[in-house]
């Protein structure tokens, strides 16, 4: 995944959970905040960031704060790119194999899922849906999800679950948006319920599974898997 037309600045504050202020040229803007997390250990002020540049007189503002350096590592805060990598990485033949289809965002029940795909040959389940999340909060080499308590996610992990029980298959992929990183694990101090959640739906036919990414200024793409400990 590449973007396009990315500054460098200095993040100075959040105003709120959508805006960011950030020195780009020793003058301050307002760049749009593509993640709504706390993010409190990427944002902080000083930070070095990048964003993209928009053209586009219709925005709001006319800078996305995608990038931020934490440490010696580049970690992606673009809430949407998790979903595009990983449709990226499975039409390339990853994790599932080849399939015929691979739909971006499909119904079930009362579920979205990110993604949908169909499979041809002789497979036991030839459809099946996935869930995508992106995984930003990272503490001594181990990547955590949720870094807030998310009831949405809750209900996505359990009707993943049903999808099996109806025939389907069914996952999780946890895009980690930053590299070097040793595992994967849910963050049980902020949800524990998010925990046992997973370990319930593993049991039960859901894959589980988590990968990091090489990030730079400009580009972000899943390399390898990484463990997951439940």
């Amino acid at each position: 995944m590449i973007y396009e037309s990315i500054v460098e600045g200095i993040f100075l504050g959040r105003p709120n959970r959508f805006l960011a202020r950030v020195l780009v040229d020793g003058r301050e803007v307002m760049a749009h905040v593509k993640n709504t997390g706390r993010c409190r250990e990427l944002l902080i002020p000083g930070t070095r960031v990048y964003l993209q540049k928009h053209d586009d007189p219709k925005r709001k503002t006319a800078f996305s704060l995608i990038t931020v350096e934490k440490g010696e590592r580049l970690v992606n805060m673009d809430s949407q790119a998790p979903n595009t990598v990983a449709w990226e990485y499975i039409s390339q033949g990853n994790i599932i194999g080849p399939a015929s289809l691979i739909k971006r965002e499909k119904t079930f029940k009362d579920s979205r899922f990110d993604l949908y795909y169909e499979m041809d040959g002789n497979l036991d389940k030839k459809a099946g849906f996935i869930e995508v999340k992106g995984v930003t909060l990272e503490e001594d080499g181990v990547a955590l999800f949720p870094d807030a308590p998310t009831l949405r996610g809750l209900k996505h992990v359990y009707e993943l679950a049903e999808a099996v029980k109806a025939g389907y298959g069914a996952g999780i992929i946890f895009v980690i948006q930053m590299d070097n990183i040793r595992c994967f694990t849910p963050n049980a101090r902020t949800q524990p319920e998010f925990l046992e959640a997973l370990k319930i739906v593993a049991d039960e036919g859901v894959f589980i599974k988590a990968f990091e990414c090489c990030v730079t200024k400009n580009s972000l793409d899943i390399t390898k898997e990484v463990p997951v400990v439940l």
